[in-house]
């Protein structure tokens, strides 16, 4: 659905030419919730910006639905920017028009009958769950009421790609968590390509099937969200997933310390410490430990502490074929 190839973008400054974007590579498939996450200033905005041509890049393409948007003239850009919609974290909603109107002004914009543009906006309206809030104004509305109105406002114009800028992240959590599940059910139900800016990894881990993470304009790692999680190689993917730092601990005399990694094992498998215990007879101790739930699967890491005797042998078989996790000794 939306392919970046070797996308650059500066800025000018006082100071100097600032690099926001060097030379991005990514791939985004048709049906996809993708995330994009990175600490402030790495360059997220800017990238969702140059997908739907808010900001021209400097160099590189940007394919979107098998058009090259860049080579587009004004009113096949227009047109292409109405199957690339975005909600952002403060709404944007018209506070002069109802719920109902702020829902129709795409369709309007469009030319479409007034008829049929209400008839949309009220499905669109049952659709985000708020068929009641036809009539009422954005002011009368909480975060997450306005956030579902703009959601709406957005499918208007039946798009092919959502753009999410960080659009949770003046919301509580457990908003969030509703607005989430929203989208999770739109990209299900609607067939809609999701791309979700965002510093916050519970965002990312709640909802995404693949990521990019990004630092100072670059992708430093990239792939299934639960690969990443499980295994983040780059400095920054290991700030994001383990922001108190990897899980340490001294180790115990007379024991050796491993380090398990979860890479995605099921909810409902057996419990690792427990078999150990169980099976093979080593009772282990939970030294530090950073897990998760993903989509029904724990990712993460423990360090294990397990005693240096005749049985630690056949723990550390037990946990080299135990599945969807792999395991290192480490010396503290």
């Amino acid at each position: 659905m939306i392919e970046l190839q070797h996308l650059t973008k500066r800025f000018a400054t006082q100071g100097g030419t600032v690099v926001a974007l060097n030379d991005i590579n990514l791939t985004i498939r048709d049906g996809d919730v993708y995330g994009i996450i990175g600490m402030s200033g790495a360059g997220k905005s800017t990238l969702v910006r140059c997908i739907n041509m808010l900001e021209r890049p400097d160099e590189g393409n940007v394919i979107v639905n098998g058009k090259q948007m860049q080579d587009l003239r004004a009113a096949d850009l227009r047109a292409a920017r109405r199957e690339i919609t975005m909600i952002f974290q403060q709404f944007n909603l018209l506070m002069q028009r109802t719920c109902l109107r702020n829902i129709m002004f795409p369709m309007e914009l469009a030319k479409a009958p007034g008829d049929k543009a209400e008839a949309r906006a009220r499905e669109l309206l049952e659709l985000v769950g708020l068929p009641d809030k036809a009539d009422a104004y954005p002011a009368q509305l909480s975060g997450g009421q306005k956030q579902r109105i703009a959601i709406a406002r957005a499918l208007a114009t039946d798009p092919k790609v959502l753009l999410c800028d960080e659009a949770t992240s003046a919301l509580d959590p457990n908003t969030t968590h509703a607005i989430l599940q929203l989208i999770q059910k739109i990209n299900r139900e609607l067939g809609i390509t999701v791309v979700i800016i965002t510093h916050q990894m519970s965002v990312v881990e709640e909802v995404c099937n693949r990521v990019a993470i990004l630092d100072n304009g670059t992708v430093v790692e990239e792939g299934e969200v639960q690969a990443i999680f499980s295994h983040p190689t780059s400095k920054a993917a290991r700030r994001l997933v383990y922001p108190a730092g990897a899980p340490q601990a001294e180790v115990l005399p007379g024991h050796k310390l491993v380090r398990v990694a979860f890479g995605g094992t099921q909810t409902t498998d057996k419990p690792l410490v427990a078999s150990l215990a169980i099976e093979c007879g080593a009772l282990v101790s939970i030294m530090a430990a950073d897990t998760r739930i993903v989509n029904g699967q724990t990712l993460g890491s423990m360090l294990l502490a397990l005693p240096d005797d005749d049985k630690a042998a056949a723990a550390l078989e037990y946990i080299r074929n135990y599945p969807g996790i792999t395991f290192e000794e480490v010396n503290g």
